[in-house]
């Protein structure tokens, strides 16, 4: 007998209760034993407090004479913060430019110490924090290799032995005994990027800077990032890219304005962001152009017996909004008017990716869906469950023709926009989700 045998009979209410009940206890036994295991970076009621200053003295007699006094603010950019790192483990901060992320890494590498609270970590930390930090402009990229890795504990000899694989992982070896300041950008990240993780770190600490590099030099340090965490690395990285934190990351902490908003699996901490963010967007959109987003002047041609008057885009909650989001239901609903009878007339919908190519064409007769006889008001609705388009701003243009798609009655051409927000499916590139399902198949022979 299966586990869920004693249960089948059950209504389905009860069923789905204690399918949340069985998750809840799954997830308290994984907070459990990860609990039990070491923790590489523990923060405990951090908070970080810095002074902006405003009519700052300028001049010495201004200074001695008290004459234009500063004014003091005091900014909180952590407050209470708290969370612990699994050694090994790889962790990803997210959060709005300006929400902490960038300072509570900062804390951790020991640049900044907290106002309040602990920081604490065990291992050696290497850390990248921005764009050529810790190199002398005047000291060739031998010399600052030396000087960045000495820093980092490293002794000569250990130096020596590296050097050669951090400058073929650069990729600067004619340029390596140039002073770096004319480097460029490309080539400082390199080995900046380089220099942090062949010094043997225990602890890594990247602040968004991968994203400065070309598609080759990430490609490289996705596989050296995959090397590292193998040999268990323990990683945190702040990013933006929450397609990182969702497929590289065991756990992530989502902050706003210096507060843990959430922290957990990566993949449900990016979902509860994303949500937040979804329905700010919305709300952003509703307040500047309404249910009905249309462009100023759509390309429109036709004779007219038949016209798409207005367009609504509608989702689960059965409201018109300009936004969809992939993988839930979206209703197109094309709202007509026929000042005569008009016989079997053929509705399309095509989407266009904003300044891109032409996504796909959804076309009522291809679908065979005889409309019959329109005369007057009406509406039409093309139901996509799911909608397959990628995050992103598509443009829509609609027609209507004559049941041999030869004659046009009313075309828009990009008459209106649809915003496409993460949804229940959780792909990002390209331009539409191609869907499919996964399986398995093991030969029989082994």
């Amino acid at each position: 007998m299966s586990a869920t045998e004693p249960f089948e009979g059950l209504p389905d209410a009860l069923d789905l209760e204690l399918d949340v009940v069985a998750d809840e206890v799954e997830a308290e036994e994984e907070e459990r034993e990860r609990s039990l295991k070491p923790a590489a970076i523990s923060v405990a009621g951090v908070s970080k407090k810095f002074r902006l200053y405003s009519e700052r003295a300028t001049f010495l007699k201004e200074r001695v004479t008290g004459g234009n006094k500063a004014v003091v603010d005091d900014f909180w950019a952590l407050k209470d913060v708290s969370l612990d790192i699994e050694a090994g483990s790889m962790y990803g901060l997210i959060g709005h430019n300006g929400s902490g992320k960038s300072t509570l890494l900062r804390m951790m590498a020991g640049i900044h110490r907290p106002t309040t609270g602990r920081v604490s970590s065990t291992g050696r930390i290497s850390a990248l924090l921005e764009l050529g930090a810790g190199f002398h402009p005047e000291l060739t990229g031998r010399e600052n290799i030396y000087l960045n890795a000495s820093i980092l504990g490293l002794s000569r000899r250990e130096i020596r032995d590296s050097i050669d694989d951090i400058v073929a992982f650069a990729a600067i070896d004619k340029f390596i005994d140039s002073p770096v300041k004319v480097y460029s950008s490309g080539m400082f990240v390199r080995l900046g990027f380089s220099v942090a993780v062949h010094v043997n770190p225990e602890i890594l600490l990247i602040d968004e800077v991968i994203a400065v590099g070309d598609e080759w030099f990430q490609r490289r340090c996705f596989d050296h990032l995959y090397k590292l965490r193998k040999q268990g690395v323990t990683i945190v990285m702040v990013t933006h890219s929450l397609g990182l934190v969702q497929t590289m990351c065991d756990r992530a902490a989502w902050l706003d304005h210096g507060e843990i908003r959430a922290e957990g699996p990566a993949g449900q901490v990016v979902r509860q962001y994303l949500d937040q963010v979804n329905s700010d967007e919305e709300a952003r959109y509703e307040d500047e152009q309404g249910a009905e987003l249309e462009l100023d002047q759509p390309t429109r041609r036709g004779s007219g017996e038949i016209v798409v008057d207005k367009v609504e885009f509608i989702g689960d909650d059965g409201e018109a909004k300009p936004v969809g989001k992939t993988g839930d239901r979206l209703t197109v609903r094309l709202h007509y008017r026929a000042e005569t009878p008009v016989e079997h007339p053929v509705f399309t919908v095509t989407v266009t990716r904003s300044a891109g190519p032409n996504v796909g064409t959804a076309n009522s007769r291809l679908s065979e869906v005889d409309l019959g006889t329109l005369h007057g008001g009406g509406s039409v609705d093309l139901v996509f469950d799911p909608l397959p388009l990628v995050p992103g701003s598509y443009q829509v243009s609609t027609g209507i023709y004559d049941e041999h798609v030869l004659h046009p009655y009313d075309v828009q051409e990009q008459g209106w926009v649809l915003h496409v927000q993460p949804g229940s499916s959780r792909h990002r590139e390209g331009m539409v989700d191609l869907g499919g399902r996964w399986s398995v198949r093991l030969d029989e022979d082994r």
